[in-house]
């Protein structure tokens, strides 16, 4: 892992995919200023960003991380399938549905105080 930002690599990397820097910047909705504090070594990269620049790049998150420096993350892969996560999705989706009633019910009575009377 390098220990700063190895802007000569991410230079040749972005020359060899015909790209910029201010390309880059358009890509991770930063400006060119935010780059430049990146190629510095003055701002890290995110998770995000970091498969951003592996996916413009064609490298792999890990050697986009390993040449930001050392305490660049490098994104976690997706769950092996939906049915991992698809249960708790639902559950989320029922418990969202009924937040959503609470609320309707909580604004019918403060618009309304007449109707929570007995």
């Amino acid at each position: 892992m390098a220990l700063f930002f190895d802007s000569a690599w991410f230079d040749s990397r972005l020359a060899a995919a015909h790209l910029s820097r201010a390309d880059l910047a358009r890509a991770l909705g930063v400006s060119e200023t935010g780059i430049a504090e990146i190629w510095k070594d003055q701002r890290e990269l995110s998770a995000r960003e970091v498969a951003i620049i592996s996916a413009l790049l064609g490298a792999s998150a890990e050697d986009v991380a390993t040449h930001a420096g050392v305490s660049t993350p490098v994104p976690r892969p997706p769950p092996a399938g939906i049915a991992e996560i698809g249960p708790s999705i639902g559950d989320l989706a029922e418990r969202l549905d009924r937040v959503e009633r609470m609320l309707i019910e909580v604004k019918a009575l403060l618009l309304d105080p007449k109707r929570g009377a007995p």
